[in-house]
């Protein structure tokens, strides 16, 4: 949903299946009653301080956009209970399983939005977060649809006008036709440095990283992931 003051338009960076299989009935009811209590409202005004947003007191807060399974957002929010956490994931059947973890393990540190990312960094205040992540997006591996690709230049703005000073933008995928195609992105836009380190560097996970189903499935498969991460200048 866009926030009321915008220009309605239609989903810009989300152009995947929207639900996949049949909701379970515990699933299906906390879309409807439990996604509306922790889920940020784009139709009220963004509050000065994003920590406001949260029922757990946060210094700061974090972004995950596709959380998918939601294997590292359930996890980091856990292990990081003073800071807050977004997780935007448009998929329906991902989003129900974050909420049924949420049911067992509750975050009180962690807010939810339903729709396409692009619509809720647009709402956020500037130098609003101190990082985003972005795990194994889809890598649109046709060339027709490289425009398609979340890591673009619009993007890229959006991300360099919410993150603070010194704030992290993380990058994970096992696809190397999108590493090179965000490193060199990344090396065209003035507000990111480049990834510390060396490419045998990159290919360590993040401290504390859990894995997820997605990356244990690509190293069955033989492709080695790659982890990035990128600073905002001041």
């Amino acid at each position: 949903m866009a926030m009321s003051t915008h220009p309605v338009r239609s989903r810009e960076a989300f152009f995947g299946r929207h639900k996949g299989k049949t909701l379970s009935p515990n699933q299906q009811a906390l879309i409807s009653e439990r996604l509306p209590e922790v889920a940020v409202d784009l139709s009220q005004k963004a509050p000065g301080e994003l920590t406001c947003l949260f029922d757990a007191q946060v210094r700061d807060v974090r972004l995950e956009i596709g959380f998918g399974g939601g294997e590292h957002l359930h996890l980091e929010a856990g292990r990081n209970p003073s800071t807050g956490f977004i997780g935007v994931e448009p998929f329906v059947n991902s989003m129900a399983k974050m909420l049924v973890a949420l049911e067992e393990d509750p975050r009180p540190n962690l807010r939810l939005y339903a729709d396409d990312a692009t619509f809720l960094l647009d709402w956020l205040p500037d130098a609003s977060l101190a990082g985003i992540d972005l795990f194994y997006p889809d890598p649109w591996p046709k060339k027709r649809h490289f425009k398609r690709r979340f890591v673009n230049v619009r993007n890229l703005d959006r991300f360099a006008r919410v993150l603070k000073p010194g704030g992290h933008f993380r990058f994970a995928s096992d696809i190397d036709t999108y590493v090179d195609w965000t490193l060199d992105h990344i090396a065209d836009h003035a507000a990111f440095d480049a990834p510390a380190g060396t490419p045998e560097a990159w290919a360590q996970p993040y401290d504390g990283w859990p894995g997820t189903r997605y990356e244990a499935k690509a190293l069955r498969e033989g492709r080695e992931p790659v982890y990035l991460s990128f600073v905002r200048r001041p």
